[in-house]
């Protein structure tokens, strides 16, 4: 993908493009989506994972190092529902992430919401509010996340 979005692409263009990336691991291409001052936010607790990251180049670096440790291998990403809002740069996306854990081949499925705010053929926001610890326990990783949050790790 280039560095470039025509500014004509709204949301739901914006939405086939970064479930692409998602699912290829894509990292650039995905940075390549956002704003230069972009908002990434993750509201709930997702361990191991910052609160926001704030810019395009963080959500570049923070997906490349997270996706760089992660065995998860995506396959789909099951649209559940896809709300537009009276916002015309504003949708809200229920959708249920499908693949296996590369390491163990065990299938996981993650559930999450995202509303993401799209000006001039960028994201120029988004509010990602995945199953962190649903993340976890695919992984294999549920009872030391849990030890950490205990203090105990």
């Amino acid at each position: 993908m280039s560095n470039t979005t025509p500014a004509d692409l709204g949301p739901l263009d914006i939405l086939a493009r970064y479930r692409q990336a998602m699912l290829d691991k894509d990292a650039d291409a995905l940075a390549d989506l956002y704003a230069v001052d972009a908002v990434h936010d993750f509201p709930f607790l997702f361990p191991g994972v910052p609160e926001r990251y704030q810019g395009r180049e963080e959500v570049r670096a923070g997906y490349r190092r997270s996706w760089g440790a992660s065995p998860a291998q995506p396959q789909e990403i099951r649209e559940v529902a896809v709300h537009q809002s009276a916002d015309a740069e504003v949708i809200t996306v229920e959708q249920v992430v499908i693949g296996t854990v590369a390491t163990t081949g065990k299938p996981f499925r993650v559930p999450g919401l995202l509303v993401i705010r799209v000006r001039e053929g960028r994201i120029v926001h988004v509010c990602d509010y995945m199953d962190g610890l649903g993340v976890a326990h695919a992984m294999g990783r549920l009872s030391a996340v849990a030890a950490s949050l205990e203090g105990t790790a």
